[in-house]
């Protein structure tokens, strides 16, 4: 089975707690043949310091490094409709200009706690972006070479299934 497949049977499973197009996006799909939002510059590199506060570089790189904003605006752009769309752009220029109200300063010029208490204040200011972009970012990373390779275990070609091993104290969680 592949990682994409499997990834399409766990979120079946999950009872669909990823949304149809982000998992459309992780298997590679196109839903949405009118053309997207362009996205700037500005845009994407704000993209990836928000999905970097959510999964920040630790002992193994973070989204950022991954490339976690890249796989968001694929999927945005390819999996979800227009309106759905400029609601995520909408939700991610409201957070820079909350920023910019709470601490004078856009979200990429804040120090890492400034850019934690936005985030925590998306969380209930602005939820349905909070919720996708965490969906997004987290999807993103972990189907990724890094997420897949360096912050879950990964075997190309696995041996034989032991449903009752004993995971040891420290050890990751199996990738897909």
């Amino acid at each position: 089975m592949k990682r994409r497949e499997a990834i399409q049977h766990v979120a079946l499973l999950l009872g669909g707690a990823l949304a149809a197009p982000s998992v459309a996006g992780a298997m590679g799909q196109v839903l949405n043949t009118t053309p997207g939002l362009a996205v700037t510059p500005e845009q994407e590199a704000l993209l990836a310091e928000v999905a970097d506060v959510i999964i920040p570089t630790t002992g193994t790189p973070g989204a950022k490094a991954a490339g976690a904003q890249k796989f968001i605006i694929r999927v945005m752009r390819d999996c979800y409709p227009k309106a759905d769309q400029e609601a995520f752009y909408g939700g991610l220029s409201k957070l820079d200009a909350d920023s910019k109200t709470k601490f004078g300063n856009g979200f990429m010029n804040l120090d890492k706690a400034q850019k934690i208490e936005m985030i925590k204040q998306t969380t209930t200011a602005d939820k349905p972006f909070f919720l996708r972009m965490k969906e997004l970012t987290t999807l993103g990373y972990f189907t990724s070479e890094i997420g897949a390779t360096k912050a879950l275990a990964y075997l190309p070609v696995p041996g034989q299934f032991d449903g009752c091993k004993p995971i040891e104290p420290g050890q990751k969680t199996w990738a897909l």
